[in-house]
């Protein structure tokens, strides 16, 4: 199982697509405030689909308190700032994925604190960045294959 942490998101849709992604692969959610929406948004839920059951979802108010409940965990940052790929690093079991807002990333102090753990996804010098929930799914899908996709199903039903 592996923690899709998002700092600040800002975009509902973009969580709720998240938190589906979270609900397919086993992955915890970690929604770190101030949020740019309310949890009651109907944009977030519709996103989300009916999967909301599935996703083992943690609320922090700021990334300070995110912190002092998380203080053993094995973080990486994902900012198109870095230099270093996010294929280049091994993912074990339980570790934390930590994904700043649309319009402008991770905060620089959460950077430089951790700049080691910063990685990113390659794009063409002209694209700004990716999609929120399409740069999750880049790299938890990853992880999971370094993993072996251990806990998915991988096959679908065998043609009759």
């Amino acid at each position: 199982m592996f923690n899709i942490v998002l700092v600040e998101p800002e975009i509902p849709q973009n969580t709720g697509n998240i938190a589906r992604t979270c609900a397919a692969t086993g992955a915890v959610l970690h929604l770190v405030g101030p949020l740019g929406f309310s949890l009651e948004d109907k944009y977030l839920k519709r996103a989300g689909l009916d999967y909301w059951h599935l996703v083992d979802v943690k609320y922090y108010d700021n990334y300070r308190q995110f912190e002092g409940k998380n203080p053993d965990a094995v973080m990486f940052f994902l900012t198109t700032k870095a230099k270093k790929c996010y294929t280049d690093v091994n993912y074990n079991p339980g570790c934390y994925l930590v994904f700043g807002r649309e319009t402008a990333g991770l905060p620089s102090d959460i950077l430089s604190a951790h700049w080691e753990s910063c990685l990113r996804i390659p794009m063409v010098d002209d694209a700004r960045s990716l999609n929120l929930s399409n740069s999750v799914a880049i790299v938890v899908y990853e992880a999971l294959r370094q993993n072996g996709f251990r806990g998915l199903k991988i096959q679908g039903p065998s043609k009759k």
